[in-house]
């Protein structure tokens, strides 16, 4: 077998195991290696102190360059922006695909260029093929399923797969806890699962303070009765069962319309399932559209089951995705991705 050329790569170090090891990795395989920490946030108060530590613990470990890197005004342009306005319309944003698009695999790739880097890593769970005959890049689902993250990678361009590696697609989870141990690499042992310029129990105040938001009234879905007053539209979302406030539930809620500042809830389920939805925003990794219809497994969400359904065309820009099963909560601003197979196809915004 032919042995790939080393190459300079520039990888992307959070300080937890993720990252470590698919540095770790890339060393192993010979190539020229530089440790590169994003500082995102606009202020100190989202990223940690000891998450740029352990990078830099890391980066010492395996013997490879470290370098820390402002992309804050960038991140603040293209996420946070993107997220209060999604918000300011009643949508709820999902910012980690933005940000894959833009940030990690879009400044990333031009600042590690600067350095001399013919490609960047992360430690993201995903894998890439390339069809030599055709020169195209397909993004796969990782081995382990319930790491994969090829939801959150389905806006990446062509151009940005030629620049990508992703040495954890092969493994599990618990394969790279096992490899990091093994290797003793002093990554930072706790993991974020929110988002990172703000946790859940900051989001009310990040977006008051961002936004004008205006109490409202609340009505029931079946009935049409006004059954009380809403904090604000931004604070709900499609589905949402906590929080309501409301006596003698359990309530869900069931739409935010902006038009008038109404929240309508509903205490029957059925309220909140729909057969069909319509993306806009389309990416498709190939880079061009395949023929519609075409039948494809889809998530709503990045946690939700992945579901049969069909896509059909739907005015300029935009698609209808018919599934074969009613789904729970569609909600408008969150992203419907497209699978074959292992193969993500890409995705877009839902309406």
């Amino acid at each position: 077998m032919k042995k790939n050329k080393p190459k300079k790569i520039a990888v992307a170090m959070s300080g937890g195991v993720d990252s470590s090891v698919a540095a770790a990795l890339l060393k192993e395989q010979g190539h020229e290696l530089i440790g590169v920490y994003f500082k995102l946030c606009p202020s100190d108060v989202c990223q940690k102190k000891s998450a740029q530590e352990a990078a830099q613990r890391v980066c010492k470990k395996l013997n490879i360059p470290f370098k820390s890197i402002s992309l804050k005004k960038d991140f603040k342009k293209k996420v946070i922006e993107y997220f209060v306005n999604a918000y300011s319309k009643g949508r709820t944003p999902n910012p980690c695909v933005i940000c894959n698009k833009y940030i990690k695999f879009g400044e990333f790739v031009k600042q590690a260029k600067k350095l001399g880097c013919e490609r960047v890593a992360s430690g993201h769970y995903s894998r890439i093929t390339h069809h030599v005959s055709r020169n195209k890049f397909k993004l796969q689902k990782a081995k382990d399923k319930e790491k994969d993250q090829t939801y959150f990678l389905h806006q990446l361009k062509q151009g940005q797969l030629r620049k990508i590696i992703f040495p954890l697609g092969k493994y599990t989870k618990q394969e790279v806890r096992a490899m990091a141990d093994k290797m003793k690499l002093p990554y930072l042992k706790k993991e974020s699962q929110e988002i990172c310029f703000v946790n859940d129990k900051q989001l009310a105040e990040f977006l008051t303070a961002k936004m004008k938001v205006e109490t409202g009234r609340m009505k029931d879905m079946q009935t049409k009765k006004i059954l009380g007053e809403h904090n604000g539209l931004v604070f709900y979302t499609i589905g949402q069962r906590k929080g309501i406030g409301l006596a003698g539930g359990p309530w869900f809620v069931a739409k935010l319309d902006t038009r008038t500042n109404t929240l309508w809830v509903t205490k029957d389920e059925k309220d909140l399932l729909s057969r069909e939805l319509t993306v806009k925003n389309i990416n498709w990794i190939s880079g061009y559209a395949p023929k519609l219809p075409i039948g494809v497994k889809c998530r709503i969400r990045y946690r939700s089951t992945e579901v049969s359904a069909t896509i059909h065309k739907s005015g300029a820009n935009k698609l209808k995705v018919k599934f074969t099963k009613q789904q729970r909560a569609v909600t408008s601003g969150q992203f419907c991705v497209f699978w074959k197979g292992k193969e993500c196809l890409g995705g877009g915004e839902i309406c």
